[in-house]
């Protein structure tokens, strides 16, 4: 029997089902022999008791039928089969794949403001009392009814007359027409709205229970509105409930939700004649009634009196130039007599869709497949193959399409399912995918555009792409790229999943070296783990190894970025042979860029010097300028941390002009940070501060949040060393803020630390003492020991400057011993402050 491959797993059923192949494979152990390994390798990596796993726990891993499972327990299950860490890190890179499809399919979009309102709100003044009497009350308040009953836009309109500090509002999608997007999984909204309320991404608890716990903590003693739109049941809303005073809670469903305790109920049922015809009153304003003076009722009756139908009848009212409300009441009449459809909003689709030109039809058709949450007029035009403005804008006034935000449109649900059974009968499956490579194309030029117009000079990088064969945005410089992208990035992971498992593979493998860059500059460390994921696994199942090679090596740099080193180099060593494979120079020297930057961190110096210069060696003979600028630069960050501040300098300046000569801004700016840097350890305090300034400005020009950070916490550093701790802390703080915004820790570790080295030089000890051993805990955890000895020496300084001899000593002793381990110069200053104290 062979070892199972945990890559070729799409789901987590799959999953599950190579699990116990593995299982079997390693001699069908026991569960309980299974939890004994687990347990007692955790036992020994120093986990409490309490933290133990349950041999019931551990069997629910080889369970199917599954929506998440705890990858650390999986793994270590995985090492309890099979002791092989490469073997574990495949199984972890397929959950982080797994989930990623997750993310993509489910596109849990959060927000912290109510949607726009409906100008044609009409009536439910009844169910509006009602709702403002329950939302006195502590429980949540559930409001129940049919689709297209219009319980959201009652909500938003009540929700929209309360007052509140704050508002966070999701659409939960528990009843999307397509089985690919399942309703929403609450622990994704939870990460969402704790994001929003605050929590740097990499402080969001794994489990559920402890997100619903840090969620409810947020939100004690604030008056937040939470609205929860399109629940499917009662274990969605649960975890959700702020269970605190003063935080009202609306949530719709098309169930009642009876195993909510405590929930007020408001049931929503169609209108009744009255607001039926108020409705149509102001939608057919100067319509003549015609004949039959209660064509007007004829029309609500028809509709079955419910809302979303009478909106698509209103504008096909609207759109019919000469024709009186009994003309329109004998149509609907006379659908209804040949049974096409049921009445109600099947009746009233069938209508608006049959009144649209072809090419409104078509659009309508062809958009119902597009795989994001929303899309623009630019991707209208590629599914249909011509301008789709005008086309949009009626649909919209047919209420067919909604607006989800300024130049952006969507559906409701039971329109899209329509759309897309009416795509099923009336468009050959040629058709259809046709349509799909059309906006699949777009996307992937849209995003090479706006890579090359943000970092010209790795053009050569990444793959060609040809011209779409509809127009592109304008996007004319860095800003509009940079806005572009931003745009378009929950639509882009997207489409990386449609294509990476729907058929496309080119398209997936392509997207994720050109997205690179932007993902890892602007901090998207879950967008780049679901795109780069999705990429390896279509490049394996295409025999490509040279696009598995690109998606490993950027799911490395990844995971570097977050702090998990392990994993990272285990990356980074497989792109590395990949690259060998096919005879990619440039490739591996960027691989082994990268994995000297991860030795670095993890306190191997020499290792990452060997690393850096073969890396060196091989972008030279490539003639690679760009790669050789990257190590040239990785190597006088290592030269600096030795002490050699010259060498360094030297090192800098020549990537410098590498970068400024190939025209690299990003390059450039990163080239700048590092010359600041080394020239002020110099003592060249204005040289310094005006490169780390320019480099701020372009780091910032370009929307590079995680260079941004760099170059401020040397701001923030040099200040601290011309002894001005107050201009010293502003800028450490600017830089906490980004790096914890995007999930950056080893940048959380550095600001933490430059914000105790100019506390404790202004006097605040105690805040002093907070940051460093803050930022030692975080350091410990991610492996960086340069980091950790310098939070230890900034303990003892400012335990020292208490008095507190004791605990001064022990942290200089550890600083100490860390920098001599590592052969930073910086051990000789910790003895000496050592032997000064004693």
């Amino acid at each position: 029997m062979t070892l199972p491959d945990p890559g070729e797993a799409g789901t987590l059923d799959d999953l599950a089902e190579r699990l116990r192949s593995l299982k079997i494979w390693a001699g069908d152990p026991s569960y309980e022999a299974i939890t004994g390994r687990v347990n007692a390798a955790w036992a020994e990596a120093g986990r409490p008791v309490g933290e133990l796993a349950g041999k019931s726990t551990v069997a629910d891993c080889f369970r199917t039928g599954r929506r998440r499972v705890n990858a650390d327990l999986v793994a270590a299950v995985v090492h309890a089969l099979h002791p092989d860490q490469g073997y574990v890190s495949q199984w972890r890179q397929a959950l982080q794949v797994i989930e990623g499809q997750a993310r993509a399919a489910t596109q849990v979009r959060v927000q912290d403001a109510l949607p726009a309102e409906l100008e044609s709100f009409t009536g439910r003044a009844a169910e509006l009392a009602r709702l403002h009497a329950a939302l006195s009350g502590d429980g949540p308040v559930v409001i129940s009814g049919m689709a297209g009953v219009g319980k959201t836009q009652l909500a938003v309109h009540a929700a929209g007359r309360l007052r509140a500090e704050r508002v966070l509002f999701v659409n939960l999608r528990g009843f999307h027409p397509d089985p690919a997007q399942p309703p929403v999984d609450p622990a994704a909204v939870l990460d969402g709205f704790l994001r929003l309320l605050g929590v740097p991404g990499h402080h969001v608890p794994h489990e559920l229970a402890a997100r619903t716990a840090a969620y409810r903590e947020r939100l004690a003693g604030t008056r937040t509105l939470v609205v929860l739109d399109n629940a499917a049941d009662e274990d969605t809303v649960r975890p959700l409930l702020p269970a605190t005073p003063g935080c009202p809670v609306l949530v719709t469903s098309r169930r009642t939700l009876d195993g909510l305790p405590g929930a007020a109920r408001v049931p929503v049922e169609v209108f009744t004649p009255a607001e039926a015809a108020s409705l149509l009153a102001r939608a057919a304003a100067g319509v003549p009634v015609g004949a039959d003076p209660a064509a007007a009722e004829r029309i609500a009756e028809r509709c079955g009196h419910l809302p979303l139908a009478l909106g698509l009848v209103a504008g096909h009212i609207r759109g019919t130039a000469g024709w009186t409300l009994t003309d329109h009441a004998a149509r609907l009449d006379e659908r209804h007599r040949e049974r096409r459809l049921d009445a109600g909003v099947q009746l009233a689709l069938d209508l608006s869709y049959r009144r649209l030109p072809a090419d409104r039809r078509r659009l309508l058709r062809l958009a119902a497949a597009h795989p994001g949450p929303d899309f623009d007029a630019y991707a209208a035009a590629a599914l249909t193959g011509a301008d789709a403005d005008a086309a949009l804008d009626d649909l919209c006034a047919d209420h067919l399409l909604l607006r989800a935000a300024a130049g952006r449109y969507t559906f409701h649900d039971l329109v899209r399912a329509f759309a897309a059974q009416r795509s099923r009968d009336e468009d050959p499956p040629a058709d259809r995918r046709a349509a799909l490579t059309r906006v699949f194309d777009l996307y992937l030029a849209g995003a090479a555009a706006a890579a090359d117009i943000q970092h010209p000079a790795e053009a050569h990088r990444r793959p060609s792409v040809a011209a779409p064969g509809t127009p592109l945005p304008p996007m004319a410089d860095p800003p509009a790229a940079l806005a572009w992208l931003d745009a378009q990035r929950p639509t882009l992971v997207a489409v990386a999943a449609h294509a990476a498992t729907r058929g496309w593979p080119g398209h997936a493998t392509r997207l994720s070296p050109i997205l690179f860059r932007y993902l890892a500059g602007g901090g998207h460390s879950a967008d780049a783990l679901a795109v780069h994921g999705h990429a390896h696994r279509a490049a394996r199942a295409a025999g490509d190894p040279n696009g598995a090679a690109l998606a490993l090596g950027s799911l490395g740099v990844t995971y570097r970025r977050l702090g998990h080193y392990d994993q990272a180099a285990d990356l980074l060593q497989r792109a590395r042979g990949l690259f060998r494979q096919v005879g990619d120079a440039e490739g591996e020297a960027r691989a082994l860029t990268n994995l000297g930057a991860v030795e670095e961190r993890r306190g191997r110096l020499r290792p990452a010097a060997e690393h850096y210069e073969r890396a060196l060696e091989l972008s030279r003979l490539a003639g690679d300028r760009t790669a050789e600028s990257a190590v040239l630069s990785n190597l006088g960050f290592l030269e600096s941390r030795l002490g050699d501040h010259e060498r360094a300098a030297e090192r800098h300046a020549q990537a410098l002009a590498l970068n400024r000569a190939g025209g690299d801004d990003v390059g450039t700016a990163g080239a700048l940070t590092n010359l600041g840097a080394a020239t002020a350890r110099l003592g060249h305090h204005q040289v310094a501060a005006r490169h780390l300034r320019q480099a701020l400005s372009a780091y910032r020009r370009l929307g590079n949040r995680a260079g941004e950070a760099c170059a401020l916490d040397e701001l923030g550093t040099l200040h601290a060393r011309l002894g001005q701790p107050g201009l010293a802390t502003d800028f450490h703080r600017q830089a906490l803020a980004i790096v914890t915004a995007i999930g950056q820790r080893e940048g959380e570790v550095w600001a933490l630390n430059g914000l105790g080295e100019a506390a404790c030089l202004d006097g605040r000890l105690d805040e002093a003492l907070t940051h460093h051993q803050a930022a030692q805990t975080i350091a410990a955890d991610i492996g960086d020991l340069d980091q950790q000895a310098r939070a230890h020496a900034g303990l003892g300084a400012a335990h020292r400057a208490l008095g507190r001899t004791v605990p001064a000593r022990r942290h200089l002793r550890h600083a100490a011993t860390l920098y001599a381990e590592l052969g930073m110069p910086e051990a000789d200053r910790a003895r000496a402050d050592l032997a000064a104290l004693n």
